[in-house]
This record gives C-alpha cells, sequence and structure tokens, in this order.
C-alpha cells in the first residue's frame, strides 16, 4: 500500500507541474483561400467577379512546387478565373499505356488518365497548345492572331523551376506533339522576390496573364490577374524580402555566386 501512495504522489507532482506549463503560441490565422497569413493575404486584390474566358488552362506541376504553396502564383491564377478554367495537375510525368489519334498521327500520349482522365480528351484535341520555350515553337502573338476571341482554347503550361520544367517535358513525350508557343517581348518579370534564371523568364501568373490577353484579344486581363503578384510582392519587400535580379543578369555582371561560393563564404564566417 506503501508504494501505491508513493506513486500516487508522484503523480500527483508532475499534474501539478503539467498545470504550470505555458500554452503553445498560437499559430497565425492563415487565409483559406491564398494560404497565406491573414495579416499577408493577397485575396482583395483578385478580380471582384473570377474572369470568365473561353480559355482553359491546364499547369502540370512538380511536386515540389507544393513546398512553396504560400508563394506559388498558380493559385493566384485559378483564383482570378472563373470556376473550372485553371486545373492544376501534379506529377513529375504523365504516362499512359494506350494511345490516341492526334492531329492524325498515332502516338503514345504518355497520360495519366487515372489521376486526370479529362487529359486524354484535351490532348486529341486540335486547339490545344503547349507553353513552353524551343526551336520549333511558335510566337504566341502569331498564333493568337489565328485564333477568334471565343475560340476555346486549352493551353497547357509546365510549373517548377527550370529544370523540373524541362524534366517533366521530356519524361512526357506526348507534350512533343502539341503545338508549341512561346512569349517574347514580355520585359522584366514583376516576380522580384525570386530569382528567375534570365530576364525573359516569368512567372506561371505571368504567362498565363500574357497568353490569355492575346488569345482572348483583351489586353486588360494581364492587368487584372498581376494584381496580386505585385501585392504580395510589395507585401514582401516591406517586411524585408530583397528584390532579385535574374541568375544571367547577376553571371554577365560578375555578381553571381554558386552554391560552392556560398558555401565557402558560409564556412569562413562560422
Amino acid at each position: 500500500m506503501s508504494e501505491v501512495g508513493e506513486d500516487s504522489g508522484f503523480l500527483d507532482v508532475w499534474a501539478d507541474f503539467g498545470d504550470d506549463l505555458p500554452d503553445p503560441p498560437a499559430k497565425r490565422p492563415v487565409c483559406d483561400k491564398c494560404l497565406r497569413p491573414s495579416t499577408a493575404c493577397w485575396c482583395p486584390y483578385l478580380p471582384r467577379e473570377p474572369l470568365s474566358v473561353h480559355t482553359t488552362i491546364y499547369i502540370l506541376q512538380h511536386p515540389f512546387e507544393e513546398r512553396k504553396r504560400s508563394l506559388q502564383t498558380g493559385i493566384m491564377l485559378k483564383n482570378g478565373l472563373a470556376p473550372g478554367k485553371c486545373r492544376i495537375l501534379q506529377g513529375k510525368r504523365f504516362s499512359l499505356k494506350r494511345y490516341v489519334r492526334l492531329n492524325t498521327t498515332i502516338i503514345d500520349a504518355n497520360l495519366c488518365l487515372k489521376r486526370y482522365p479529362e487529359l486524354e480528351s484535351v490532348i486529341a484535341n486540335p486547339n490545344t497548345i503547349l507553353v513552353f520555350p524551343g526551336p520549333k515553337a511558335l510566337d504566341l502573338n502569331d498564333y493568337a492572331e489565328t485564333c477568334r476571341s471565343d475560340q476555346n482554347v486549352n493551353l497547357i503550361m509546365l510549373d517548377g523551376t527550370w529544370a523540373q520544367a524541362k524534366g517533366i517535358y521530356n519524361k512526357s513525350p506526348f507534350l512533343h506533339h502539341l503545338t508549341q508557343v512561346q512569349l517574347s517581348g514580355t520585359g522584366l518579370s514583376e516576380y522580384v522576390i525570386r530569382t528567375q534564371p534570365n530576364d525573359s523568364s516569368l512567372s506561371t501568373l505571368e504567362t498565363a496573364a500574357i497568353a490569355l490577353s492575346a488569345i482572348e484579344k483583351s489586353p486588360t486581363i494581364r492587368e487584372t490577374l498581376v494584381r496580386p503578384l505585385r501585392a504580395m510582392c510589395d507585401f514582401q519587400i516591406k517586411h524585408g524580402a530583397v528584390r532579385h535580379q535574374s541568375k544571367q543578369y547577376l553571371i554577365d555582371n560578375g555578381l553571381y555566386k554558386s552554391r560552392n561560393d556560398r558555401n565557402k563564404i558560409t564556412s569562413a564566417k562560422s
């Protein structure tokens, strides 16, 4: 009986000690829509009514982009367009063990039908284009001139770092058979809190906004869709973020430090 009493006293002490422990810090409230802290929410900068467009955008997104979800621009695009007009599909490759007919040619469509069954009809549609630079890519503006403003175009984009986007392209052969377009003369990216590969590289949101403006023949679309991006960058800069130049700019001006260089600097300081 004495042992039970001693154990009981021991537990009572720990119970009292537990009452004195501080509560864990409260998590910052997060906006359910943009996934940003409520104090940094960019939703007020979205269009008052989601834009209704004829074009449907399919973003093939590398899974690692999900880790940066609070700084993604794809979600801005999805929230800025009418429901169903922006689909974000995740994967490193998109494969299918069957063939489909595309532009009178039988090819391995290489799609992931189990996860995204709608892609089969999208790929087979002659009005489906891929926005991705390459030697065979048409200029977007030239392509847009052939489109009616009410034409239902499917626009496929690859979302990730440049290496990740190339990986998706190389591992998904069906992409190689689509009409390919690329942007030109777009100016510098407004996504100034991230380092772009070169001065012509744009965020997913900016690329889509420019493409939609051209295809839909409505220049105001670009301005409307990029407002949340500007707001997010302004907020980050006001709270200590640094404006980034492109990697190519840094290299050309002798300012770029490779990862090895940065590691050497860090080691020297420690």
